[in-house]
């Protein structure tokens, strides 16, 4: 990624507002918002700036950002619980927009960048960028699948500059294809509202994402809890060359979604929206188990329609009443507060769960879902961040109980999340914020005071 002012500018076709799309040259400046030290988000850590319009390099697009989603991570990087990787980076990592350039297009026939699911991008299209910008490739868990734990891995707006701004770049073969905001498949929103559905799209590239590991680490989506060491050619004894393990990689994830995706967030070829979600012929079907989520954010309110949708009965615990009616109206069996039995005061009674997400950075909560949760049941820690853990009895968690932690996200947990998502289909609860409140945006993530999610609409 070079800086914008740099001796060529890239050459694409940029969107006009209502209009055709039209071969142009982006340079000049963009707005963003840039972080300055780090501190608390009462302080006001983000300023609005002008900043050079960014330059894409060899594998990289730049992209005209029109919505992005506001974090709990972006939180814990703008009051320093995340120790900075980059000096005043700009933060952003749910990222929706549309591809204006690609990286070393000086004239000629363009190059020919693949996204996250193998197939060429295009100038206009509708993609997503996640947390995770790119990984190296070539280290032993890359090419055994388990690309969320490269040591050399790249994050979107902790070590590069993210989407709190009007342009991003970002690396062709972790972007995502999206529908495009006046589909009427989009989730949320109005079809005559591209914005609002740009915006309700955001929290899917990473609440969603991270969410859904989340839930396939537990069990939920996967029909097995996911168990370190698990994962094939763990070891990297016997690996083929790494050309023909990325090739093998990429038809892998491909079979794993079912085949060729007509659409990413679209539906299998071969498969109604309805009727296959995660690989699995969706039924009437009994209940497949209790689950429980420990905090009620932008990931948990996307997590409980996608368990309650696969037949799990959603046990959600949160401070908040708003969020509680909010759980309910989504599909929660049962809302009440960290320290209650699962169930407690409802006409169910009281059970056990036999597996749990914690999303609230709160380490005391890890310990109540133990209380809660059944023997050999899975408790996942879904946050980057948390405060301490404090000690327990090994009672707690004798039995064959786990607990575990939720690192960062592949692409194909990404590609599935996206194609669930339109299958179901999920709603997203947003508040929008303009660019220059993202601030305000993200105390009011801290505070709580968000229903659902909050996004910056930046176009």
């Amino acid at each position: 990624m070079r800086a914008g002012g740099a001796s060529r500018a890239p050459t694409g076709r940029a969107p006009d507002e209502g209009g055709p799309v039209t071969e142009t040259v982006l340079e000049g400046t963009m707005r963003a918002m840039r972080m300055t030290t780090p501190g608390p988000v009462g302080r006001g850590p983000l300023e609005l700036v002008e900043a050079p319009i960014p330059q894409p390099g060899p594998g990289e697009v730049l992209i005209r950002v029109h919505a992005c989603g506001v974090c709990h991570t972006d939180l814990h990087i703008a009051e320093g619980d995340l120790a900075p990787h980059r000096e005043g980076v700009v933060p952003g990592h749910e990222i929706v927009g549309q591809i204006v350039a690609f990286g070393d297009w000086p004239g000629g026939d363009r190059p020919q960048y693949e996204a996250a699911d193998g197939r060429p991008l295009e100038l206009g299209e509708w993609v997503g960028v996640p947390w995770l910008w790119r990984t190296c490739g070539r280290c032993h868990f890359c090419l055994s699948g388990r690309e969320n734990l490269c040591d050399d891995a790249l994050f979107t707006g902790w070590d590069v500059d993210g989407g709190f701004a009007e342009y991003h770049v970002a690396t062709a073969a972790f972007v995502y294809r999206l529908h495009p905001p006046t589909d009427d498949s989009s989730r949320g929103g109005d079809a005559a509202d591209p914005a609002g559905r740009a915006a309700a799209t955001a929290p899917l590239l990473c609440a969603g994402v991270i969410g859904y590991r989340c839930l396939r680490l537990a069990g939920v989506v996967d029909d097995r809890p996911g168990l370190p060491g698990e994962d094939a050619a763990a070891s990297g004894a016997s690996l083929p060359t790494a050309q023909r393990t990325r090739a093998g990689m990429r038809r892998a994830r491909l079979r794993q979604v079912s085949g060729a995706i007509h659409d990413l967030g679209g539906s299998p070829v071969g498969a109604g929206p309805l009727d296959m979600v995660d690989g699995m012929a969706v039924t009437e079907q009994e209940t497949r188990g209790r689950l429980g989520l420990f905090g009620f954010g932008a990931a948990a309110h996307l997590c409980v329609q996608i368990a309650a949708h696969r037949g799990w009965e959603v046990y959600v615990f949160t401070r908040g009443e708003e969020h509680r009616r909010l759980a309910l109206e989504l599909g929660a069996t049962w809302a009440g507060a960290s320290g209650q039995r699962p169930g407690a005061g409802s006409d169910r009674g009281e059970t056990v769960l036999g597996a749990a997400v914690v999303f609230a950075p709160v380490g005391d909560l890890a310990v109540e879902a133990l209380k809660v949760v059944d023997k050999g049941g899975v408790v996942a820690l879904g946050g980057i961040h948390s405060t301490p853990i404090p000690s327990f009895d090994y009672q707690l968690i004798y039995g064959e109980r786990v607990l575990r932690s939720v690192t960062n996200s592949t692409r194909l947990d990404a590609i599935e999340l996206l194609r669930t998502a339109a299958a179901i289909p999920v709603r997203t609860e947003v508040e929008r914020f303009p660019l220059e409140k993202a601030n305000d945006a993200l105390r009011a993530v801290k505070e709580s005071r968000v229903r659902g999610a909050a996004v910056l609409q930046i176009a």
